[in-house]
């Protein structure tokens, strides 16, 4: 039962994620982002992650895509516009396509790669398999990785000025 989950959820966040790249409304990728992220989520579960997958649904769907959604409903982009002139063939040339199709095949290779070097005999066992607790990822996170965790907050406060700043409107 745990694999057909598993498939199931692949599936629905696979599908999301192209469909949030196809789409040309801003509004609909940000939702259908968000319903990737909950896939991812619905994957951690199955790969006995809780704590994981209820950070992704707190700190991804939750606090990020809502400054998603506060920069595309400020901004007021109805849909995306069809490039012209030079940009247009210059981003949707064959030239990017080509490049982007090789980026693919890249990482379909280094999957395979990382599937193949991951068998049983390197999986960790005993001290090296026990899941750290809540507590003891809190500590780490705060004791060890304060600094950075401090840097991403002021991070995600500066865009937030800067969409501000960008979306508001001239009255001259």
């Amino acid at each position: 039962m745990e694999t057909l989950f598993f498939w199931v959820f692949a599936a629905v966040a696979v599908t999301a994620s192209v469909l949030v790249v196809g789409q040309r409304n801003p509004m609909y990728s940000v939702l259908l982002l968000i319903v990737s992220f909950a896939a991812l989520s619905g994957l951690y579960v199955v790969l006995d992650a809780p704590f994981v997958a209820a950070i992704q649904i707190i700190i991804y769907a939750g606090a990020i895509m809502v400054l998603f959604l506060f920069v595309v409903m400020l901004l007021n982009v109805p849909t995306e516009d069809a490039p012209v002139g030079y940009h247009a063939r210059l981003l949707g040339g064959a030239g990017p396509r080509r490049f982007g199709a090789v980026l693919s095949c890249v990482l379909v290779i280094e999957l395979a790669v990382a599937l193949v070097q991951l068998t049983p005999a390197r999986l960790p066992s005993g001290e090296a398999a026990r899941q750290p607790t809540v507590y003891e990822i809190g500590l780490k996170l705060f004791q060890e990785y304060s600094f950075a965790f401090e840097a991403t907050s002021v991070l995600i406060l500066i865009a937030m000025v800067g969409a501000i700043i960008l979306a508001r409107r001239e009255t001259h």
